[in-house]
């Protein structure tokens, strides 16, 4: 899995969002920053993750958290997802798989005995000087929030 762990300095990266617009991490600078990758859009565990997300938002940012999904799904398909599940954060396209990579989340998986690669569910906690606080590689997609508020 992710080679990265706490204390390790967070792989800098710009990408397009849902609405084409560019993102970097470092615009998040002086912030706590949940990033999390996620296999698909519109699958069962993504959107129960991001909804859980969604739903758990404002507490979120109310303790000074900003989120960010990423997966490798394109522009297009994150717009759909966020409109159809009223998503109220940044999803990252990663169609390159640049960031995916750069994290160490994409991997080797397994189902029915057919080997291929695709992304490992992970978060990642990233204090406001740009390093990672803590890593999450068994999230439970129905409390991701809760996860990451029983770190603090």
């Amino acid at each position: 899995m992710s080679t990265l762990k706490t204390g390790d300095k967070a792989p800098e990266f710009t990408a397009k969002d849902q609405n084409g617009k560019t993102v970097s991490l470092s615009d998040y600078r002086g912030k706590t920053v949940i990033l999390y990758f996620y296999p698909k859009d519109d699958t069962p565990g993504c959107t129960a993750e991001a909804c859980d997300f969604r739903d758990n938002y404002q507490s979120l940012l109310g303790k000074g958290y900003e989120v960010i999904g990423v997966s490798t799904d394109d522009e297009k398909s994150h717009k759909k997802f966020v409109t159809k599940h009223s998503l109220p954060f940044t999803l990252i396209a990663d169609d390159d798989k640049h960031i995916v990579e750069a994290y160490g989340v994409w991997v080797e998986k397994n189902m029915y005995g057919k080997k291929y690669m695709g992304t490992a569910r992970t978060t990642f906690i990233i204090d406001g000087s740009g390093i990672i606080s803590h890593v999450i590689d068994k999230v439970d997609t129905k409390a991701s929030s809760q996860q990451v508020l029983d770190l603090v």
